[in-house]
């Protein structure tokens, strides 16, 4: 009898291990969906240079991509992807978008080389840092960018971190100082904040030394009130000569991204002439509410969101990939 009793219980435990591998798997397929890969990168499309013209945890959180336990931790893995997903899809709810915005792929293991897009380039412009719109990738990721930091709605910060989506900010001085603190828990939810110049100028009608005290300037600024020099720099408008280029290399800037479409409160703009999005596609925003738009900035997310989440796109954190 005893012997017939070890049979079934054994066999019990046989089936366990297979049952947590597939609760694993069934858990990352459902918060992974639809970031495969997208084709490939779309620099080097036609377009001139732009002329005027995103809950803290650690289980993932904004940039922060969970990876598979030891076997033996299997369902506790899984159960805490599923538990993410959930708190996403409840979070979508809450906040009244369209659909629960697609978990982003965890960042490249070597990142792209970025190049200057094609008719961005200024003169002798080798060894500058590199104007994009698009970052090389085939994952099926877009970014999501926000300038200068008029608007300091406090319902962004809590919308975002619910949602978990990553976005990166770039500030002007002369509309940050009004309230450096904003910014400050901004950046303790995982937010990176980079250079948009003090004071938001046209750049190509200034000199050298004072395109470089706009940037250089604001480096100053960024690393006083907050404690790190960035190394990402958008110019305002999206303007630019070699001169700026210059200047911002000499300020400790690396990279300088502009956007390949713009998200407003009830519309998209597109600078492609598909008026569509691609792989790797940098999309802009600005810290703007009721007084300027139709809606405030949580309309504006929930709006680029559903063009985002339809077109089947996640959204990544910008500086995994640079």
């Amino acid at each position: 009898m005893r012997g017939s009793a070890r049979g079934p219980a054994r066999r019990t435990r046989l089936r366990r291990a297979p049952l947590r591998v597939c609760l694993a798997v069934l858990a990352v397929a459902s918060v992974a969906s639809g970031c495969g890969d997208g084709g490939e990168a779309s620099g080097g499309r036609s377009g001139a240079v732009s002329r005027p013209g995103p809950g803290p945890g650690p289980f993932p959180g904004p940039g922060r991509h969970p990876q598979a336990p030891p076997a033996r931790a299997l369902d506790e893995y899984a159960q805490h992807l599923i538990d993410s997903q959930a708190a996403r899809v409840a979070a979508a709810k809450r906040w009244g978008l369209a659909g629960t915005p697609l978990q982003a792929p965890a960042p490249p293991a070597v990142k792209p080389g970025i190049e200057t897009r094609e008719g961005f380039e200024v003169t002798d412009g080798d060894g500058l840092p590199p104007v994009f719109t698009t970052v090389p990738t085939k994952d099926k990721v877009v970014f999501l960018t926000i300038d200068d930091g008029a608007e300091k709605d406090p319902a962004l910060l809590r919308m975002m971190s619910e949602l978990k989506i990553p976005y990166t900010a770039f500030l002007s001085d002369y509309l940050v100082r009004k309230d450096y603190g904003y910014f400050k828990k901004m950046q303790g939810l995982g937010v990176t904040l980079n250079n948009h110049t003090l004071n938001h100028p046209y750049l190509p009608g200034l000199s050298y030394d004072e395109q470089r005290r706009e940037i250089c300037g604001m480096q100053d600024v960024i690393e006083k009130q907050y404690g790190k020099r960035p190394t990402v720099f958008r110019p305002p408008f999206g303007n630019y000569n070699r001169d700026t280029l210059r200047a911002a290399k000499s300020c400790g800037i690396k990279a300088v991204p502009l956007w390949n479409a713009e998200a407003f409160v009830d519309h998209m703009e597109w600078r492609e002439w598909d008026r569509d999005l691609h792989p790797g596609d940098i999309i802009l925003t600005h810290f703007r509410g009721r007084d300027e738009w139709n809606g405030a900035m949580p309309d504006m997310i929930r709006n680029v969101m559903k063009v985002i989440t339809d077109k089947g796109y996640a959204v990544a954190r910008l500086e995994d990939y640079l």
